[in-house]
């Protein structure tokens, strides 16, 4: 999947955009140029040679990150001096912040050469500024709620014992906050602890246990949330009805209990049909594990995901089509070997993230 162009690539990968007149969200691999953005789309394995579409960059304004698509957490929007918008998602945070931040220094690039002065403020500056304080009264709390039980990279749930008492399925306070600030939903842990009270004020998550429960009663709003190793909250049970949240019911909680070690697209091929398929898969530790989910559906749900113990992982040669693989591949191959004998074959975007996922895997086998 190296792209072999000309000097003027300045990025290109996978992202996954939503479609402007059926909405629904397609895998694409996109081009970044000094003027454009271009996409196109991949079948059997290797890249459409003739591109699906062109997002003009001049006069572009980037909002980063959008949080108005539902279970979408990593989306970032573009709206053309025309006002087109488009909707991009990445595969995890710091992709998306860094094509942002490589769109948004070509947008300025163009804007410099339109003659516009260097230093003054350009509307992606302004939506990105826009983004960087927490304003309560402009935050969506259920989106906020939405992201804490994303099953990529929402909060982690564990179970306590407190008093004698166990509690599955819950977090404490510090846990919350910590996470709040590492996913910059706020700066501070004093912003963080008025976010997660005003997430306890309406009934988004809830005080379990006799510490977390005796602050609510005894203290001001302000200070209603613990940021404590020792207070434990659950999400409300009316939440926990809401259709966006399956993972539990489907796959074992062992499972996607570990630390997430490594994120991003790859091409994976079928078992049955044989074809290649655009895939988000994420690796985890503690336990090992391998899972990939369909990036154009919302659901948490992952599509497939084998244990890592005992597994077997190699690179294949680029050269010629390897025994196994079907189509014209462009490349990038590995191959996983489960302790159950089921081959898997993964198709990299590059050399480099290939050989980055092998060395990855190999330390959890």
């Amino acid at each position: 999947m190296d792209t072999q162009q000309n000097g003027s690539v300045l990025k290109e990968g996978f992202l996954v955009k939503r479609g402007h007149l059926v909405l629904n969200w397609k895998a694409r691999w996109f081009v970044l140029l000094p003027d454009k953005l271009m996409y196109y789309k991949y079948e059997g394995g290797k890249k459409d040679s003739s591109k699906r579409g062109t997002i003009p960059l001049a006069g572009c304004v980037i909002t980063c990150p959008f949080l108005e698509q539902e279970n979408r957490p990593l989306v970032l929007r573009l709206q053309t001096h025309t006002s087109d918008e488009y909707f991009l998602e990445a595969c995890s945070r710091e992709k998306r912040d860094d094509w942002a931040a490589c769109i948004g220094a070509a947008v300025e690039k163009l804007r410099c050469a339109d003659g516009q002065s260097p230093g003054s403020e350009t509307p992606v500056q302004a939506q990105r500024k826009g983004s960087s304080s927490l304003k309560l009264h402009n935050v969506n709390l259920s989106e906020v709620v939405d992201a804490m039980y994303d099953v990529h990279s929402g909060i982690k749930m564990t179970s306590h014992v407190e008093h004698g008492s166990s509690f599955s399925n819950c977090f404490t306070g510090s846990a919350v906050v910590d996470w709040l600030v590492f996913m910059q939903m706020a700066l501070t842990r004093v912003e963080s602890v008025t976010l997660a009270s005003a997430l306890l004020e309406e009934g988004y998550v809830r005080p379990i246990g006799v510490c977390s429960v005796e602050a609510l009663r005894n203290v001001a709003l302000g200070e209603q949330f613990l940021d404590d190793s020792t207070a434990l909250y659950s999400f409300s049970e009316n939440f926990k009805k809401r259709g966006s949240v399956k993972a539990e019911t489907s796959l074992s909680t062992l499972e996607l209990s570990g630390k997430v070690k490594k994120r991003g697209f790859l091409l994976k091929q079928g078992h049955k049909r044989k074809n290649w398929k655009v895939r988000l898969f994420v690796l985890r530790a503690d336990p090992g594990y391998l899972h990939y989910y369909d990036p154009t559906k919302d659901d948490l749900n992952p599509v497939g995901g084998f244990c890592l113990r005992g597994c077997l992982v190699s690179a294949l040669n680029d050269s010629g089509v390897p025994s196994g693989v079907k189509g014209k591949v462009q490349g990038n191959l590995f191959k996983i070997i489960t302790q159950s004998n089921k081959d898997y074959y993964i198709q990299a975007p590059t050399k480099q993230e290939e050989m980055d996922w092998i060395e990855a895997i190999k330390q959890l086998t």
